[in-house]
């Protein structure tokens, strides 16, 4: 078998404190926790690359939680374990999320020299008021030093985390933001509508708070691809936006179903068409740790029809669209044999263009839940 790429995410989980719309797998932790949740890590990393050997990874993503509140020294380890464990290729994209509030100078540094290419910063919103209104513990002025900061210490791809819809935000305050954030020019910007996700503060007191109308999310979701198609950042995928040539590698993995493996409780991996994922609780992540190498991970073959179903609605989040000689090199067969009335449905309600490649129209795009719904259920 020949040399082939591979994806690694590592799921830091902690927070200072969790934010009013997080659902992600997070939590406050004491430093003592901190340091048998990186032995852990560590050890998972040692143990499952002994399964990869003939991949080398391509990207990294450090995500969490928030991967910043790490010391320098517990950065350094994670890339000392990886660099002894994968073969990492020269071109590596590697990414490490930040908040703004936990950016220091030597943290800077200590990244940079791990060999981190690429930050994240999430900043969700300029204005204060819609910032504690999400329970965010940066305001805006610590992400512009932060901001700053990075770029002295020679970060020269940065992304920006954007929310839209969020409560008390109007239009005016959300082109304030988005006028903020490109006077600074990152390289990269992900502009999300909020989802009130089950399980979060935002959804437990969604009928308290002042949430944007229907029409002004509509509003925010065109005036995000107005300024900045003005400002020449190309919409490459739904929420994601990027100077020429800085789309995120990693992320479009995920989107065109490449290899990639997780590490940390409630991390996901898929290589060959087979797909696990690790425990969410520490304490069934530790055993499992302590498992490997005996005992393998619960794992989902997926079918043909599910790699085709996966296939298409993933791939439709790209505004490249699913190329058709893509699909029928994947899976011997011609995309109409497989989804032609599917395709012509969509096509003739204005949903899709069919070419080449089928992508979503505008009108697609924004109701894209939908048209890829019809890839899984007809």
């Amino acid at each position: 078998m020949g040399v082939r790429e591979l994806s690694l995410y590592l799921h830091i989980p902690f927070c200072i404190r969790k934010c009013r719309y997080c659902d992600f797998l997070s939590w406050p932790a004491s430093a003592q926790e901190q340091e048998e949740y990186l032995e852990l890590l560590l050890a998972e990393i040692e143990k499952q690359s002994f399964f990869f050997k003939p991949y080398q990874a391509a990207t990294v993503f450090i995500g969490g939680g928030t991967p910043s509140l790490l010391s320098p020294e517990a950065v350094n380890q994670i890339f000392e374990k990886l660099n002894h464990n994968f073969t990492i290729k020269d071109d590596c994209e590697i990414t490490l999320e930040a908040n703004p509030d936990s950016v220091t100078m030597e943290k800077l540094a200590a990244w940079l020299q791990a060999g981190v290419n690429r930050l994240s910063i999430g900043l969700q919103s300029t204005d204060d008021e819609e910032l504690k209104r999400i329970g965010r513990v940066h305001d805006y002025r610590t992400f512009c030093n932060a901001y700053e900061m990075a770029r002295r210490a020679g970060f020269g791809n940065i992304n920006v985390d954007l929310m839209a819809a969020l409560p008390g935000q109007t239009v005016c305050s959300y082109r304030r933001t988005l006028e903020r954030v490109l006077s600074l020019r990152p390289e990269h910007i992900s502009a999300y509508s909020l989802i009130l996700e089950e399980g979060t503060w935002l959804h437990a007191h969604r009928d308290e708070l002042a949430f944007p109308s229907e029409d002004e999310d509509r509003a925010f979701y065109e005036l995000t691809g107005k300024l900045l198609a003005e400002n020449n950042y190309m919409r490459y995928e739904i929420s994601n936006y990027a100077q020429p040539g800085y789309e995120c590698r990693h992320n479009q993995v995920y989107w065109t179903r490449g290899d990639y493996v997780g590490f940390g409780p409630g991390a996901a991996s898929m290589v060959n068409d087979v797909r696990w994922s690790n425990p969410r609780s520490m304490p069934e992540y530790r055993e499992a740790v302590r498992r490997i190498g005996s005992e393998s991970a619960e794992k989902q073959y997926l079918s043909r029809q599910e790699q085709m179903e996966e296939f298409m609605f993933l791939g439709l989040r790209l505004t490249r669209g699913v190329r058709k000689q893509d699909f029928q090199e994947k899976f011997g067969l011609p995309i109409e044999a497989v989804y032609g009335e599917i395709l012509e449905e969509l096509r003739r309600d204005g949903l899709l263009i069919v070419e080449d490649a089928v992508r979503l129209t505008p009108y697609g795009t924004d109701i894209s839940n939908y048209v890829m719904a019809k890839f899984l259920f007809g």
